[in-house]
């Protein structure tokens, strides 16, 4: 208890450490405050949507409940995550995006943050006038306007604006205060919604069935996830390397400049919370597409299949998603990690893998390895992002059962981890001892950083 008190008297003496989070946290209340102003020409009292169920569910989860308020942030960050995904893929596929992002430096970088930025304006305009529809069919009672073409014009204005003052601030936050902003704008949402869906399934379990007991035993549950998330987010295979001996005055050496053995991490979840993202819109679709087409096939009162794929508790649901998570942790694993980037660096460092010949069979082993440690990654993956139906099964209030896995589980322990990892990483440059003995927060650094970046 005294270490984490003189952590803390550490942090708060370094002026720039201190000056990043209080910047970082004044921000955050920017934002929160944004998710309960609610759009003008709305009463709020007789909304009747709640955030939806369902899917809507949970983007009402990541958005902190503005979803549900009708607020000016209710569409949060999501737009703009979907545009850096698109321009992303695209990144790949289009040998236009591929020069900004590998030949022009710092210019196609910029030029790269351009039109991720007009695309996240077009994706919010559509998102907002669907957002509107579904308000209106929901809650026709809650619009308190008479001019229907002033209600929707200046609506689908503000909450375009609302998510661009969001992704503004979460380049804010990047730029001065502590690690990622989108993300900790995400996961600032996300935990909002923690402390009701607590209460909530409290309530529920002192009044229910299984009283304190079954309550108690659901939060051990809940940490032992997230200690296994941890362990995910975190692990890597080492795989070591040497290198070629140097003529150091009169003798020879083998060992590197920092005077120990170096390796190269190969992280066993190298694609991080994307394929959950990139799963989780392909599931977004068949119910977006039914919504327009014929809603009651999406609210289950015209049926079935489209129905469930609108419950992320169902079976079809979390059978195709598993799959989905499982198939696109490989491929966007594929995408970014490269064999030959290892092998060339180890070439032209003059270092080599006992055993392994360099170049090409260097690139193979690399390539196989990962083949190897993906296989676990990805099935653990999914797993964990049908966690919360099970949660939901075994009798977790909905809004609980989410916090047991999926994105939310992975939003919140990767992002805390890369706070900390800022933290750490100031406390250290200034000779303070770390947030942890061990040193374990630190990352997970190999040569040249790339199995931390990965």
């Amino acid at each position: 208890m005294w270490k984490f008190i003189e952590t803390l008297k550490n942090i708060w003496s370094i002026k720039e450490l201190r000056n990043r989070i209080l910047f970082t946290l004044g921000l955050l209340l920017i934002y929160r405050f944004g998710s309960f102003v609610v759009l003008p020409g709305i009463d709020p009292t007789k909304l009747q949507s709640g955030g939806g169920q369902g899917l809507l569910g949970l983007l009402n989860a990541f958005t902190g409940g503005a979803f549900g308020n009708a607020a000016i942030f209710a569409l949060g960050i999501m737009p703009y995550i979907s545009a850096s995904i698109v321009v992303q893929l695209l990144g790949f596929a289009v040998p236009y995006f591929q020069r900004l992002q590998k030949r022009e430096g710092e210019a196609g970088r910029r030029k790269l943050n351009q039109i991720t930025r007009w695309l996240t304006v077009a994706i919010t305009l559509v998102q907002g006038g669907g957002y509107l529809t579904y308000i209106i069919s929901q809650s026709p009672e809650a619009v308190a306007m008479d001019n229907m073409g002033v209600f929707w014009f200046s609506n689908i204005i503000i909450l375009t604006t609302g998510t661009i003052f969001a992704m503004w601030l979460g380049e804010r936050i990047t730029d001065k205060g502590i690690g990622n902003g989108i993300s900790l704008l995400i996961m600032i949402g996300i935990i909002a919604t923690l402390p009701s869906s607590l209460i909530a399934e409290f309530e529920f379990r002192l009044t229910g069935e299984g009283g304190l007991v079954t309550f108690a035993l659901e939060l051990a549950i809940l940490v032992a996830v997230v200690a296994a998330t941890v362990m995910l987010v975190q692990g890597v295979r080492r795989i070591p390397i040497q290198f070629a001996k140097r003529m150091v005055g009169r003798g020879s050496s083998q060992l590197p400049a920092t005077g120990k053995r170096d390796f190269i991490p190969l992280k066993v979840n190298a694609a991080g919370v994307m394929p959950i993202i990139f799963a989780q819109a392909l599931m977004f679709l068949p119910a977006t597409i039914a919504q327009v087409i014929n809603p009651e096939a999406v609210t289950g009162q015209g049926g079935g299949f489209l129905a469930a794929l609108n419950d992320f508790t169902s079976g079809p649901y979390n059978v195709i998603y598993f799959f989905l998570v499982v198939i696109f942790t490989y491929v966007y694993t594929a995408l970014i990690v490269d064999p030959r980037q290892y092998a060339e660096y180890l070439k032209g460092q003059n270092a080599f893998i006992p055993g392994i010949k360099p170049g090409k069979p260097t690139s193979d082993f690399i390539d196989s390895v990962t083949t190897r440690i993906t296989l676990p990654g990805s099935i653990f993956l999914g797993f964990v992002s049908i966690l919360p139906a099970f949660a939901a099964a075994f009798g977790a209030n909905i809004a609980f059962a989410m916090f047991f896995g999926g994105t939310s589980l992975l939003i919140m322990v990767g992002v805390v981890l890369d706070t900390l990892q800022q933290v750490e990483g100031h406390l250290l440059m200034r000779r303070y001892d770390g947030l942890t003995k061990s040193g374990k927060l630190k990352k997970k650094g190999g040569m040249m950083g790339i199995g931390a970046d990965l």
